[in-house]
């Protein structure tokens, strides 16, 4: 099978949005039909709440998720890299082999997702704008758009939020299930791990 390598040029989510360094018109309609599957399968039980907000010259999303654990052990598993690679993919069959992450302001993470049969993959990363212990996290993506984290303590139990400016190039509802795709692979990885 062709193996396609690529870089993350858009969001951490099922869309698997990456410019394909291989021959695009070659891989492109294979990578297509299997985002439509990716895509069918990433919006599970655990989805709480979404937000699709277009003003003005960019449209937001907002995706969110209770995990029943405390914020510390939240935080924890969403920021060091050896919990990243447990839950980074949205689908079983992927995964993130590898994490890196600098939590400190104008520190870079870098998150390598592939799946798991070899045949595509892609890395995630950006710079980190602001952080706040347990509470807060801003960065900024390779192409410029943000994205905004945050956690709040609700006794034993954490409520995630995260906002991010969409892209332009797949519908609102697709970057939205992907995204949501990975909170809800985090609450369980989260959950599970206690």
């Amino acid at each position: 099978m062709a193996r396609a390598h690529g870089k993350l040029i858009h969001t951490h989510n099922t869309e698997y949005m990456f410019v394909c360094k291989a021959n695009s018109q070659k891989y492109g309609f294979y990578f297509k039909r299997f985002l439509m599957v990716q895509l069918s399968m990433s919006v599970k039980k655990h989805s709480e709440a979404v937000s699709i907000m277009e003003t003005g010259e960019k449209a937001t999303i907002t995706v969110e998720i209770t995990v029943h654990a405390p914020v510390e052990q939240v935080w924890k598993f969403w920021t060091e890299p050896e919990h990243i690679t447990k839950w980074s993919f949205a689908s079983d069959d992927w995964h993130a082999p590898t994490a890196e992450n600098d939590l400190t302001v104008g520190g870079k993470f870098l998150t390598r997702m592939e799946a798991k049969d070899g045949s595509f993959g892609f890395d995630f990363g950006g710079v980190y704008d602001e952080i706040r212990t347990n509470e807060f996290i801003a960065y900024t993506l390779g192409d410029g758009r943000r994205v905004a984290i945050t956690f709040i303590s609700q006794d034993s139990d954490t409520k995630i939020i995260e906002v991010f400016e969409a892209e332009t190039t797949f519908p609102l509802e697709q970057q939205q299930a992907g995204w949501q795709s990975f909170l809800n692979n985090f609450k369980a990885y989260s959950e599970r791990s206690l």
